[in-house]
Formats: structure tokens, C-alpha cells, sequence
């Protein structure tokens, strides 16, 4: 999984990101500090795998992953060049969703590049640059699908897909919020639109608003979100940068002290397994455990073809027992007694949490 990380200048999102992945990003009270885009690669948190990691004392420990890029602010006008323009609009097509972190915080230590905090309008600054982007995407390659609607029925419906998508941007709504059947959406896919992208609203607040559930500011952003049918998460970037030097103990501590649940890290991996309909299965042994990300939905043989494509072709059955299943009987032996664990064939529909072994033969 890639997610971008975008935003306004100087809206705490290099500060986030150097906070999620410890990939050393610059951050500055200025804008444009990031230059080229930033990648750090972060271990997903996952407590039943650490549980599986007791049990079997394994010589390997492999947990899932998601790879963040932190993209350089964008500024009003990037689609025309302003501020560094183009080139950080390419990076967004490049990655499976996009964190888009909107300031909702007062600080006159800290330069707005507008001059004042207002979510909604910087929420719209950058959406609209990305619109105007995908508008001149769609320029061109409704040009190149007339020329061969004539005789390509493909061809046809593209170009009429692209005048509804050109008549749905034009009115400001990006193009996720356009709704199209399912023979339609592989050519849509196929646009690379930016705003086609599954969004998540990060709103980044002060450690003083940290658990308000009425703040102003990220009720208003909420409201954004709920109109696009985007996810929402509330983080203190400077508090996830403290959070970050801590081992989990202390964390823990931390956390329970501001009176919150769950790291801006563990948020955001939920909302954005939510949001892309993904979810994990778990392989466990002496020698390896490990989780495996994969789409809701999958059915056996494809998630075994996540480990290997051997095991998807010469897939005979998969040993399946849930996590929960599996911990309270001890181990597997336990389950296997008590009658838990399933021999389950091509047409089962992997579930989150399934600890398999596949069996296969090639």
C-alpha cells in the first residue's frame, strides 16, 4: 500500500510524516522545504501478530507494510506552475490513496501561506489544482478517443465518459464522487485521474485539542469529508513526533494520559485499510510470522498467490483457523483437538485474522 502525503505549505505534514516513518524528512517554518518527494516505508502495527510471535518464538518476524511518500506542499495555482507546479501533481498519480493533512490550528509562530487558518478553503485549494490537473488530462485524451470513436466502440464510451467526468470536475466535485457501473469503471480507471483517488482528511491540531469531539475547526473539515465520502482521522503532528522516541510502554502511557486511544499511525492504518477495502491474513511457524495484505473478498488460491504463485497454481486446500480461535486453545495443536481447524477449498473467502497454511502441489 502507497499513500501520499500532501497538503498546504506549513500545514505539519513533513512534521507527520517524519513522526509516522522516522525517514528524516526536513521540516521548516517555510514553504517548499521538501524538494524531492520523501519515502519511508512503515511496519503496519499489529498486535496479533506480536501475540503469534510469543507463541512460536519464530526466527523471522515480518509484519505488513505501507510505503508513504511525503509530496511537497502544493500551492494555489500548481496546476499552472505555481510554487514547484506540475511535477509534485505527478507523484500523486504514483500511489494507492492520498492523506491530504489540513491545518485546524491556531499558531501565529507558524506562517499560513494564506494568512489564516480555514479548513474548508485550503481543503479546496488543493482539490481544485488537482481537478484543474485531471481537466487538462481529459483534454487530452478525449482528443485522442475522438479520433477513434468513429470506428472503436471502446473507444466510443470513453470519450463519452470522459464529456461526463469533464461536465462533473468543471463543477468543482472531483471525480471519486462520480458514480459509474461496473463495465464502466476499468475505463475510468484507466483515465488516472488524481481525483479519482480514495482521499483521507488528516486534520492536524494542537496538543490542547487533542479528544475534543466538538473542535470547530475539525467539525468543519469533518463536513468536507462527509461530502466526498472521504475518511477523517485527528492527529497532533507534534505529539506523534514525541510518540515516535517512545517504546510502547511509555506510548501506551502517553497516549492514556491525553486521553486518547489509538497513535495517529494506528488511525491511519485503519482508516486506510477501510477506505481501500483491504484487510490482513497471518502465516505462523518456528520459522516465520508474518501478516499478508490482501483485498476483502479474496478467496484462497489468490491469497496464496500473495506468498507465491506456485501456491495459487498448484493450490490443493488451505488449513484455516481464526486468530482468536487459535490463541485461546494454546497453539494449533489445541485448535486441531477441539475440532477448529477448517480444511477449507478454492471457493473459500479468506477472513481477516485467518492464521492459514496452504497445501499445494506443483
Amino acid at each position: 500500500m502507497k499513500l501520499g502525503v500532501i497538503g498546504l505549505p506549513n500545514v505539519g505534514k513533513s512534521t507527520l510524516f517524519n513522526a509516522l516513518t522516522r525517514a528524516g524528512a526536513q521540516a521548516a517554518n517555510y514553504p517548499f522545504c521538501t524538494i524531492e518527494p520523501n519515502v519511508g516505508i512503515v511496519a503496519v502495527p499489529d498486535s496479533r501478530l506480536d501475540d503469534l510471535a510469543k507463541m512460536y518464538n519464530p526466527e523471522k518476524y515480518t509484519p505488513a507494510t505501507i510505503e508513504f511518500v511525503d509530496i511537497a506542499g502544493l500551492v494555489k495555482g500548481a496546476s499552472r506552475g505555481e510554487g514547484l507546479g506540475n511535477k509534485f501533481l505527478s507523484h500523486i498519480r504514483e500511489v494507492d490513496a492520498v492523506v491530504h493533512v489540513v491545518r485546524c490550528f491556531e499558531d501565529e509562530n507558524v506562517v499560513h501561506v494564506d494568512g489564516s487558518v480555514n479548513p474548508e478553503r485550503d481543503a479546496e485549494t488543493i482539490n481544485l489544482e488537482l481537478i484543474f490537473a485531471d481537466l487538462e488530462t481529459l483534454e487530452k485524451r478525449m482528443a485522442k478517443s475522438a479520433k477513434l470513436a468513429k470506428t472503436d466502440k471502446t473507444a466510443k464510451r470513453e470519450l463519452e465518459i470522459c464529456e461526463e467526468l469533464k461536465t462533473h470536475l468543471e463543477a468543482g466535485l472531483p471525480a471519486r464522487t462520480k458514480q459509474f457501473s461496473e463495465e464502466d469503471k476499468p475505463i475510468v480507471k484507466g483515465l488516472f485521474l488524481l481525483t479519482s483517488k480514495p482521499v483521507i482528511y488528516c486534520a492536524n491540531v494542537s496538543e490542547n485539542q487533542l479528544g475534543d469531539g466538538n473542535d470547530p475547526y475539525v467539525s468543519r473539515l469533518a463536513a468536507v469529508a462527509r461530502a466526498e465520502g472521504a475518511g477523517l482521522i485527528t492527529v497532533c503532528a507534534k505529539v506523534e513526533e514525541e510518540l515516535a522516541d517512545l517504546d510502547p510502554e511509555e506510548k501506551n502511557a502517553f497516549l492514556a494520559e491525553l486521553g486518547i486511544e489509538k497513535s495517529g499511525l494506528d488511525q491511519l492504518v485503519v482508516a486506510c485499510y477501510d477506505l481501500l477495502g483491504l484487510m490482513s491474513f497471518l502465516t505462523a511457524g518456528p520459522k516465520e510470522v508474518r501478516a499478508w495484505t490482501i483485498e476483502k473478498g479474496t478467496k484462497a488460491p489468490q491469497a496464496a498467490g500473495r506468498i507465491h504463485s506456485d501456491f495459487e497454481r498448484g493450490f490443493i486446500r488451505a488449513e484455516v483457523v481464526s486468530f482468536d480461535d487459535l490463541m485461546a486453545c494454546g497453539g494449533m495443536a489445541g485448535a486441531k483437538e477441539k475440532g477448529l481447524v477448517r480444511l477449507e477449498g478454492k471457493d473459500y473467502v479468506m477472513q481477516d485474522g485467518d492464521v492459514v497454511l496452504f497445501r499445494f502441489n506443483v
